[in-house]
């Protein structure tokens, strides 16, 4: 084992250490005035972050699967209902959809993106489609205008898996303000991310914004009298108070992560991979940096032996997992998703990188997979 020291997937400990002062000054007025649940914290940052997607509302929740299924549920989709997805994004994705009845469609994605290929949408769609989730995959918006073109159409709704695209951006556009919703994630390991679960659902709709703010909070309005089913879905206030102070810095991280991309894409541009690419007018968020490589598996042990630390985002498509077996798919097993779920590998990706982290990263890989003959 390498005597250098570890270069993990993404480091939390550094990040937290900078803001710990912060974030506990405010967890301390939250504790010494005792507002735990829907705090004044809550409120506030829902207010800063609907700006900040440049949207009039943002619901805070629990989770960012919680988002998704909320979001669907104010849609009042359910049994006999079909939601197109993409193949390839984490299950939370899918299960939001499964939690209402609703069935998943399975599209395949742009072989150079890895988002949901648009044109592939438009053959999905059945009399019983009723709404569009596509996900902005590593940080990388998904192609919403041409998305948002296929739904008006069709007269579909649009609900944006953003748990990996906080501040992405087309044409200046934030991802999560194209679709009727906008779902966030702040796990800890997100570009915005809590020191616990939590998520929030973003819209221009205020009709839609109210029906959210229900269904997050047992179908209150006023306290003991229930409009509607609703559910436990609240973002806690001590969350809040981590969300709040990380706002400050969201745009800092972000171009610090889009500068270890560069030096990604200097270091590696020569080698036996497939790098990420950019698509023009788009901003890339770099949630994660995620290459391709034939000898994948054998590439990550390599790197392992040398303190290097890369994950696997995801190796299985969505239709495989056993809920989902039988679910219908375009084309028949996603064949770019299949392949590719046995070739991406996700490098060492947070704002604290140094060139040295990125230089000492592509040495390691240069060892393993030498410059093409045509390169030379």
């Amino acid at each position: 084992m390498s005597q250098h020291p570890p270069i993990p997937l993404v480091d939390l400990a550094t990040q937290s250490r900078n803001i710990r002062d912060e974030v506990l000054r405010r967890m301390s007025d939250v504790i010494d005035a005792g507002r735990y649940i829907l705090g004044q914290e809550v409120a506030e940052f829902e207010e800063i972050f609907a700006k900040y997607c440049q949207v009039s509302h943002a619901i805070g929740v629990a989770n960012g699967t919680d988002a998704l299924h909320l979001a669907l549920r104010a849609l009042e989709i359910g049994p006999g209902d079909e939601v197109i997805t993409v193949g390839n994004s984490f299950a939370a994705t899918a299960f939001a959809i499964a939690y209402t009845g609703a069935d998943a469609v399975f599209v395949d994605i742009d072989p150079v993106t890895f988002n949901i290929d648009p044109t592939l949408i438009e053959q999905a769609i059945t009399a019983k489609t009723k709404a569009i989730i596509p996900v902005h995959l590593y940080g990388q918006p998904a192609p919403m205008r041409e998305i948002m073109e296929i739904a008006g159409r069709h007269n579909l709704y649009v609900v944006e898996d953003c748990a990996q695209s906080h501040g992405a951006e087309i044409d200046g556009q934030r991802c999560g303000s194209f679709g009727d919703f906008g779902c966030f994630s702040f796990y800890p390991g997100k570009n915005l991310g809590a020191f616990g679960d939590g998520g929030a659902i973003v819209t221009k709709d205020a009709r839609l914004a109210d029906r959210v703010h229900l269904l997050r909070n047992y179908g209150q309005k006023v306290k003991n009298r229930h409009d509607l089913l609703g559910y436990n879905c609240r973002l806690d206030t001590v969350q809040a108070c981590v969300l709040l102070t990380k706002m400050q810095y969201i745009e800092k991280w972000t171009e610090e992560r889009r500068q270890v991309a560069r030096w990604y894409a200097e270091e590696l541009a020569d080698l036996d991979l497939a790098l990420p690419q950019e698509s023009p007018g788009y901003r890339h968020v770099y949630h994660l940096y995620v290459v391709r490589h034939p000898r994948r598996d054998d590439l990550l042990s390599f790197l392992a032996q040398e303190n290097i630390f890369g994950g696997i985002h995801y190796p299985n498509p969505l239709f495989t997992a056993q809920p989902f077996a039988g679910s219908r798919t375009l084309p028949f097993e996603l064949p770019i998703c299949s392949r590719y779920a046995k070739e991406i590998l996700s490098l060492p990706m947070y704002p604290e990188m140094t060139r040295e982290h990125v230089e000492r990263i592509a040495r390691r890989i240069r060892q393993f997979s030498p410059v093409p003959a045509e390169v030379v």
